[in-house]
């Protein structure tokens, strides 16, 4: 069967401040987040790698409930772009085929992580 990556978008709105940055981002402030989980298998016979709505519900209970405005230093130590690739990733790994988390702090930045 062919391998096929999906790319499913999110939103979430949270605050922060960088615990270890010297500049602006040291503040308290806040980001419209959005965040790419990328997904890689076969295809299945029902002729989809893996039901969208699944990945919804799965990204939706395990990782945007707990982000969603909140105050992420309270979830994560030093709660950068980059950290939050990798929490959102080990929140999802064991749900889903897992390619790439990829998270917007605004249009034009944005870090990934493949679980390397």
């Amino acid at each position: 069967m062919p391998i096929l990556t999906l790319h499913c978008e999110f939103s979430f709105a949270a605050s922060h401040f960088l615990t270890k940055y010297h500049g602006k981002c040291e503040h308290l402030h806040g980001h419209n987040y959005r965040l790419v989980v990328s997904v890689t298998d076969e295809l299945q016979d029902d002729g989809m790698v893996i039901d969208f709505k699944e990945v919804k519900r799965i990204v939706g209970t395990r990782v945007l409930e707990q982000l969603d405005h909140t105050h992420l230093n309270d979830i994560i130590d030093n709660p950068s772009a980059e950290h939050l690739c990798i929490w959102i990733w080990d929140r999802l790994k064991d749900a889903l085929p897992l390619t790439k988390i990829t998270v917007y702090e605004t249009d034009t930045y944005a870090a990934e992580y493949t679980g390397e």
